[in-house]
């Protein structure tokens, strides 16, 4: 056996030595009042926490039901780190003009938010649901203009193609983030419109924190409304003298201070 041939079976690693990445999953989400159920692929795995239907997503798909006449129906809706798109979708079904889902640029993320807008069921004639991989924070020259090859792409984003409405399930927790998302609604948002942000606290001993990108929306001229803080069964059973906080799902609203 030559030095060569040697040294490329040593290198090799067997078929098995990596254990294969975990399956996708699915999940449904019965909707209120009988309306139907939304069946979710979800990723196997993601250590962006994109392969779990978090209580925040299931809340948030409950008020934007709940409140479609006014939040949603006709109007152009972005969904920050979106994951398995469930609040996109209800937007979607809700008759909304354009819903842009949008979660980190990672393949295996948007494959299955794509899939997820592919089998939705019930979307109305001229209603638009669009996937697409997005960094808070980045430009949103794209996510306005989303028909437009990036070439043609304008150096300024109109008012009147900003979005009425932007979510925000479950995301505050990234605190390092606060700013950057609030850059994004800042410059996405119209001035007449509203951000939804839902969360629920997972870190127990960090939810002044998650609190905090309310005090710090004011930079960014919004002004924060507290609309709900209700208790649901907690994800994960842990330590019981935290299982009260981590049962609470709050919902705020910004809204814009800019005209």
């Amino acid at each position: 056996m030559s030095d060569t041939e040697l040294d490329a079976g040593l290198f090799e690693e067997p078929e098995d030595f990596r254990p294969p990445p975990p399956e996708s999953h699915f999940d449904e989400y019965e909707r209120l009042n009988n309306k139907g159920t939304i069946r979710l692929k979800l990723v196997g795995k993601s250590p962006l926490w994109g392969h779990l239907l978090w209580n925040a997503g299931k809340y948030t798909a409950n008020y934007l039901d709940e409140h479609a006449e006014e939040l949603v129906k006709g109007k152009k809706v972005l969904e920050l780190g979106a994951a398995g798109a469930l609040p996109s979708l209800v937007c979607g079904v809700n008759g909304a003009s354009k819903v842009i889902s949008t979660d980190y640029p990672d393949p295996d993320l948007m494959s299955h938010i794509q899939y997820n807008i592919d089998h939705c069921e019930g979307f109305p004639e001229g209603t638009v649901v669009k996937a697409q991989g997005y960094i808070w924070g980045n430009d949103v020259n794209a996510l306005c203009y989303d028909d437009k090859e990036e070439g043609d792409l304008p150096t300024e984003v109109k008012e009147e193609d900003k979005f009425d409405l932007i979510i925000l399930s479950d995301l505050v927790f990234n605190h390092t983030e606060h700013l950057k998302l609030l850059k994004t609604c800042r410059d996405s948002l119209k001035s007449t419109g509203v951000g939804l942000v839902v969360f629920s606290p997972h870190r127990p001993h960090l939810l002044e924190n998650d609190l905090e990108f309310f005090e710090t929306c004011e930079q960014f001229d919004f002004k924060a409304e507290k609309i709900a803080c209700v208790n649901w069964k907690p994800m994960f059973e842990e330590d019981e003298a935290t299982a009260e906080i981590r049962s609470r799902v709050y919902c705020f609203k910004i809204h814009p201070q800019w005209k």
